[in-house]
C-alpha cells in the first residue's frame, strides 16, 4: 500500500537555508505535502522571494523569514517570527551552510575555518537550541540536520567542509539520545553528488565521472533528499532516531 505522509501529519516545517538548491528542495516538497513551511534565508532574497511566490500561487501555506543563523539574537528573531505566524515547530530541518572552494588545509586560513564551522556547525547548533525548549515542553518534535558523505567518508582538499559536517552527524547522534525521553527525534541525512544550481555548472565529464563512481550510475536529485528528509520528519519513521541516512546512490558502500 502506498503511504501518504500527509494523511498523517499536517505540520509546521523551518528549513534554514532554503532559498534554493537541496534546501529549496526540501522547503518545497513539504509545502506541496501540505505542511506550513518557514522559508529561511540570509541574503539570497530574490531566489527566496521567488519560491515564496510559486508555493504561494500554487495554494501551499509558507512565509519568509530572513537572518543570521551565526548569530544568537537572530536565531532566536528566527524561530519566534515562525512561531508567531505558524505556532509550534513541529519539524527543524538544519539545511543551511556554506562550502570552501577545493583546496590542501595547508591553505585554508583560519578565517575560513572559522567561517565553514559558524555556518555548518555553530547555526545548526543555535537554532536547534531556539526552537527546542518548547519541543521539550510539549514532549514532542523532530530535528532532520543535513550533512554530507563527505562527513561519513572525509573529503580530499576538503578538510574544513568534511570536519563540519562530521561534527553534525557526531551532534546529531549526542543530541538523539538526550531528547528521546522527551519524545523528540532528531536524524541526519548525508548527500551525495546532487544536482543543484551550483553542480549544473559543474563540465559534463565531471560530472559524468561522479556518476561512473557511484554504484547507481547516476546523480542525486534535490527531489531524492528531500523525500528521505519528508519520511524521517514523519510518523512513518517514528521508532527512529540517532541515524544517519546517506542519499548518495551508494557512494559510501
Amino acid at each position: 500500500m502506498a503511504v501518504c505522509y500527509t494523511e498523517r501529519m499536517k505540520h509546521t516545517a523551518l528549513v534554514t537555508g532554503s532559498s534554493r538548491g537541496i534546501g529549496a528542495g526540501i522547503a518545497r516538497r513539504f509545502a506541496e505535502e501540505g505542511h506550513r513551511v518557514a522559508i529561511h534565508y540570509r541574503e539570497r532574497e530574490a531566489e527566496a522571494r521567488a519560491l515564496y511566490t510559486e508555493l504561494s500561487e500554487s495554494g501551499c501555506s509558507v512565509m519568509l523569514v530572513c537572518g543570521d543563523i551565526t548569530d544568537e539574537a537572530q536565531t532566536g528573531e528566527i524561530v519566534s517570527r515562525v512561531r508567531e505566524t505558524f505556532g509550534f515547530i513541529d519539524v527543524l530541518v538544519n539545511n543551511a551552510g556554506i562550502a570552501l572552494p577545493t583546496q590542501l588545509v595547508t591553505d585554508t586560513s583560519l578565517a575560513d575555518w572559522r567561517r565553514v564551522m559558524d555556518s555548518n556547525v555553530t547555526g545548526m547548533f543555535l537554532v536547534t537550541n531556539a526552537a527546542l525548549p518548547e519541543m521539550v515542553s510539549q514532549k514532542r518534535g523532530t530535528i532532520v540536520n543535513i550533512s554530507s558523505m563527505w562527513g561519513v567518508t572525509g573529503g580530499s582538499c576538503e578538510v574544513a567542509y568534511s570536519a563540519s559536517k562530521a561534527a553534525v552527524i557526531g551532534y546529531t547522534k549526542s543530541l538523539a539520545k538526550e531528547v528521546a525521553p522527551s519524545g523528540i527525534r532528531v536524524n541526519c541525512i548525508a548527500p551525495g553528488f546532487i544536482l543543484t544550481d551550483m553542480t549544473r555548472c559543474f563540465p559534463e565529464d565531471v560530472v559524468a565521472g561522479i556518476c561512473e563512481e557511484t554504484p547507481l550510475l547516476r546523480a542525486g536529485t534535490q527531489a531524492d533528499v528531500a523525500a528521505a528528509v519528508l519520511f524521517l520528519a514523519s510518523e512513518e519513521s517514528s521508532f527512529i532516531t540517532g541515524q544517519v541516512l546517506c542519499v548518495d546512490g551508494g557512494r559510501c558502500i
